[in-house]
């Protein structure tokens, strides 16, 4: 059997960034902000099911659409962190932290699934 999304290091790293944004979504005073933590929560998940999604389409165009809107709803995660980091002092320093360090990280990686697949 060939290569499966789950061994595409940007999917593995979103599912760890989905865990850490529930964990996040826990702190007391934030999880009674039940829109914000639904929305971020929502994004978190778009970012790693877009990219089993877009690894899962045969053609090349439809593999580059999913991945923009992963690498698109990284950008949404990272924006609503800083809501976090600026309204709930309990969660700011986690939400800065998950933001300067994971949400880049997988950013960075679905931009190179992105060139990888151009190059194709």
């Amino acid at each position: 059997m060939g290569m499966q999304f789950e061994d595409l290091e940007a999917w593995r790293e979103a599912r760890r960034l989905v865990a850490q944004i529930y964990l996040l979504t826990r702190d007391e005073a934030l999880s009674r902000d039940f829109r914000l933590c639904s929305q971020i929560q929502s994004a978190a998940v778009s970012i790693m099911s877009n990219i089993a999604e877009g690894f899962e389409r045969t053609g090349k165009a439809e593999k580059l659409q999913f991945y923009n809107i992963a690498r698109s709803s990284c950008g949404e995660v990272r924006s609503q962190l800083y809501v976090v980091e600026d309204v709930y002092p309990s969660a700011s320093a986690t939400a800065k932290d998950i933001r300067d360090s994971e949400v880049s990280s997988v950013g960075r990686l679905i931009t190179g699934l992105i060139f990888s697949t151009q190059k194709r």
